[in-house]
This record gives structure tokens, C-alpha cells and sequence, in this order.
């Protein structure tokens, strides 16, 4: 559905050019469910505005939707939906007459664009909202409402840039649950940028991690935690006991990081779950009693800090690619 090879982008900020996103490859193929993660300015948004067209390429190509993202930028947008941050509605319009112009945008009959406007409606739970005013709507009423729009003409491949900034953890569970059954049950191929690392970890068959315009991982949450240097795991015992539950632990298949703690040893080994049972074992063996344990498998967060150092929630101070003047 998407490959772009070399896709690049500069601006012009204060009298200086911001490479805001360098020489990007990327594939996605049909069906898939791929997040685009990486905190503010690495490149996430300027990306997705050149795969949907609203801004060309400094450099690269790309293939979208199987059309060619430079010859044919017609053709890609007659075959993607495209969800913005900030929605695309009008605030005194109401929610029928936006579906049905939506449609008739794209080339459908007012008798198919009202037909697939009230399938939409259905799957998206806003069936009895036809009459009201877009701006009446709640927020989460209003994100299903974009959706709806970037559905209206049948598109294989959609685009989602940040669908759930500013919804309360309700809406947010609840969009969720749309999106999902957009991919699973209709097959619909889905790429959306997000800050939210459970969103991510939730959704996503495969993610792609930028930063400073470059990708620096791709695979599914599961294998790129799995790159982090194994599950932190911390036990809890006898003060009088951590020096030799601690020399346990660091006799483990790949434990590393052991650390003695007033009252508990930490230390990270891969695979915790199957590593503490040993664990407890060899406690026991040598006399150890073990007060508590947690085992925590590394996060999506933990992921980003070892790849650049510093964490998916950090800000740049680097100026928005959004903001930026077209250099």
C-alpha cells in the first residue's frame, strides 16, 4: 500500500533550513495496522503530509495506494482517507449535510453518498445525529465523524494523525475499539501517527520510530521491546540476605544490572517470566525467602531511551515541522 524510498523534507525556521524529515524509506502492505511514533519535530506529521499529498517531497519517491506520489497526486488522494489532528468539519453544519458533501466531493451520487453515509453512521455509532450541528457534538462524536468523512468514498489505505489527542480515556477506549474493527473487519490498511504509547502498543501490528527525521526501528511492539536488554525484575527479602539473592540473580542466563537495594535486589534478565521461577528455586535451595517480586516487561518508552538516549515524552526544542515556512 505505501513505499517511499529516500522521501525528504526541508524548511525554512528563522533564516535557517530544518531538515525536518532525511531520506526515509518505508514500506506498509496491505492490511496492515502501522504506527508512527516519535516525539514533537521528529518528522511524524511532515511524513504523513507528504504521503496523503499536501506537501511535496524536497526529495525521494513514493507509491501510494498504488498510484505515484509525484505523477499522479490525484489518483493517490482518490484512493486514500486522510483524518487530521484537527478534524475537518464545519462548526454550523450539521452532521448529515457533511457526510453527504464529503461524498459527493469524491464523485458519488447523493442517493450512494447518503446510502453510505448511513452505513457509516451505523458502524461508527452516530446513527440519530444527522441533525445536529457538528459543533454540538462531543469530542469523541466529532473524531468518529472524521472518520466517517475519510470512509465516505471506500478507501483501502487511511491515514490517522494523532486520532485521539485531546479525548478523555472513555472516548479515547472507544475510538480504539473503531479503529480496530476498521482494520479487522473491513480490511481497511491503517497508518496513524500517534504520542501515545499505549494507543500504539495497543493498535498496531508493526511500528515505525523516527527521530530527527530519520527511522531509527521498525517491528512489532513485541519485538522491539524485546530489544531492550531484557524485563526489570526487583525481589524483595531480608536485609541481611540481598548480597546472596543478588549473587543468584547474577548467575542467571543473561542477568545483568543487578543491584542491591536496602531489602531487595533489581536486576534485568530476558524473558522474567520464565527466569523466575529458576529464581525462586535457587531461593529456596539456599535458604532465601523472597518477601515480594515484580517483573515488568520493557515499555515502548523504554524502547525509544535506548535507541536515542532520551524518552518518547521528551519535547523538542527544535522548531515544529508544522510551523515551519516551506524553505
Amino acid at each position: 500500500m505505501i513505499k517511499a524510498r529516500g522521501l525528504a523534507r526541508s524548511f525554512s525556521a528563522r533564516g535557517r533550513t530544518v531538515d525536518a524529515v532525511r531520506g526515509v524509506d518505508l514500506d506498509v502492505g496491505a492490511g496492515e495496522l502501522v504506527g508512527f511514533l516519535g516525539p514533537n519535530g521528529a518528522g511524524k506529521t511532515t511524513t504523513l503530509r507528504m504521503l496523503t499529498t499536501l506537501l511535496r517531497p524536497t526529495s525521494g519517491e513514493a507509491t501510494v495506494a498504488g498510484r505515484d506520489l509525484l505523477a499522479d497526486p490525484s489518483g493517490v488522494r482518490a484512493r486514500i482517507g486522510y483524518v487530521a489532528q484537527g478534524g475537518g468539519t464545519g462548526a454550523d453544519c450539521k452532521v448529515a449535510e457533511e457526510i453527504e458533501l464529503q461524498g459527493r466531493l469524491y464523485g458519488l451520487s447523493k442517493a450512494e453518498a447518503l446510502r453510505r453515509g448511513g452505513e457509516l453512521s451505523e458502524r461508527l455509532d452516530l446513527t440519530g445525529l444527522g441533525d445536529r450541528l457538528t459543533k454540538t457534538l462531543s469530542g469523541g462524536q466529532r473524531r468518529r465523524l472524521d472518520i466517517a468523512l475519510g470512509l465516505i468514498h471506500s478507501p483501502g489505505l487511511i491515514f490517522f494523525d494523532e486520532p485521539t489527542t485531546g479525548l478523555d480515556p472513555q472516548s479515547r477506549a472507544n475510538l480504539w475499539e473503531h479503529i480496530h474493527r476498521l482494520h479487522a473487519d473491513h480490511g481497511v490498511t491503517v497508518f496513524l501517527t500517534t504520542h501515545y504509547l499505549d494507543e500504539a502498543d495497543a493498535l498496531c501490528d508493526r511500528i515505525l520510530v523516527i527521530d530527527n527525521g530519520e527511522l531509527v526501528a521498525e517491528g512489532s511492539p513485541d519485538s522491539l521491546k524485546a530489544r531492550v536488554s531484557g524485563d526489570a525484575v526487583e525481589v524483595g527479602t531480608q536485609p541481611d540476605q540481598v548480597a546472596a539473592a543478588a549473587a543468584i540473580a547474577r548467575d542467571l542466563p543473561g542477568a545483568h544490572e543487578v543491584t542491591e537495594l536496602p531489602g531487595r535486589v533489581r536486576f534485568r534478565v530476558p524473558r522474567g517470566n520464565t527466569a523466575t521461577p529458576t529464581l525462586l528455586r535457587a531461593f529456596d535451595t539456599a535458604g532465601i525467602a523472597a518477601t515480594s517480586m515484580e517483573v515488568r516487561r520493557p515499555t515502548l518508552d523504554d524502547v525509544f531511551l535506548t535507541l536515542t538516549g532520551r524518552s518518547l515524552r521528551d519535547a523538542e526544542t527544535a522548531p515544529n515541522e508544522e510551523t515551519a515556512d516551506v524553505a
